[in-house]
């Protein structure tokens, strides 16, 4: 298929890149790993070559490509690793920044379940000056502390 893309695009180098994208997105319908992706993509990449500018705009295509397809279905499982992730980054940034009065708001934020609050708190202790400020982040009436669905 490739060749067969070169060999039609020869003289219009943006369909080119467009056909190109075309394989990338069918190896990842078809159900290849992304590192079978890459190894394919090898091969395209030697056929069906593309000036800088359309290379790049082509990789930036292929990153929000595989950005959409990781965003498609985040299991329990995985759900649960990443606040777990949280948590112990959390844990450890209290720890490092606050010390004793900074693992006392540990307990409160292990009962938050929505992991975009967890990762605003990561975020938080990098920039908040105290523990109070902290705690402002998660206990905000913006902020909705409830369990996903």
């Amino acid at each position: 298929m490739a060749h067969l893309a070169a060999v039609e695009t020869r003289n219009n180098r943006l369909q080119r890149k467009q056909q190109k994208m075309n394989l990338v997105r069918r190896l990842y319908q078809q159900g290849f790993e992304r590192e079978d992706v890459l190894n394919l993509l090898a091969f395209v990449d030697w056929v069906l070559t593309l000036p800088i500018d359309l290379e790049q705009e082509f990789q930036r295509e292929v990153e929000q490509l595989e950005a959409e397809l990781r965003m498609q279905y985040v299991t329990s499982f995985e759900r649960s690793g990443i606040r777990l992730g949280l948590l112990k980054g959390i844990s450890l940034g209290l720890k490092l920044k606050f010390g004793e009065s900074g693992q006392n708001l540990l307990s409160e934020i292990q009962s938050i379940q929505d992991v975009s609050v967890l990762e605003a708190i990561l975020e938080g202790i990098d920039t908040v000056g105290s523990v109070s400020q902290l705690r402002q982040i998660y206990l905000s009436p913006t902020t909705d502390t409830q369990p996903e669905i």
